[in-house]
């Protein structure tokens, strides 16, 4: 009987697994989601793996053992409840399926501010004070405009020293 269960996979090599465990027949579920990042400057969209290092998979352990599926390239073992491989609910697939492009998932893992939105630095010179996001200042900072002696003066600051209000 054909069950869902959970792989540890190696470092980076969970799309070698997958390739592998589809030529062997075994369905792999391997969810992603979409962030946006700052990359040398610029904003792109990247898919990241919802759980790092780790897949879904369905088979049948009587027509393809879990010694073939744990021994697959890509593969490092199963995740186990005592000596026999962890049994993991089709209720919880469906509902990380459904899930997974959902726009308040998305919202969630999306870490960068748009411009004109208001934010508030928590660290340094400008503790306390609201400003309003410009555009990022390559990958770890962003310019802000605050108001300083009545008169817009832009900033550069750490992305970390913001939260949005």
């Amino acid at each position: 009987m054909k069950d869902w269960y959970l792989l540890y996979c190696k470092r980076s090599e969970q799309e070698r697994a997958v390739i592998n465990l589809d030529r062997q027949g075994v369905e792999c579920y391997y969810p992603q989601v979409t962030v946006e990042k700052i990359i040398r400057g610029k904003r792109i969209t990247d898919f990241e793996p919802l759980f790092p290092s780790y897949m879904f998979v369905y088979f049948d352990p009587e027509a393809i053992s879990y010694t073939t599926v744990r021994s697959t390239r890509g593969v490092a073992d199963f995740i186990r409840q005592g000596a026999k491989p962890q049994v993991v609910s089709p209720d919880l697939i469906y509902g990380l399926m459904m899930n997974e492009d959902s726009e308040e998932q998305q919202a969630k893992l999306t870490n960068l501010p748009k411009p004109g939105d208001t934010l508030k630095l928590t660290q340094g010179q400008f503790k306390g004070i609201e400003a309003i996001y410009q555009e990022p200042d390559g990958e770890k900072r962003s310019f802000m405009l605050i108001n300083l002696l009545g008169r817009p003066v832009k900033v550069s600051v750490q992305n970390e020293d913001l939260i949005k209000l």
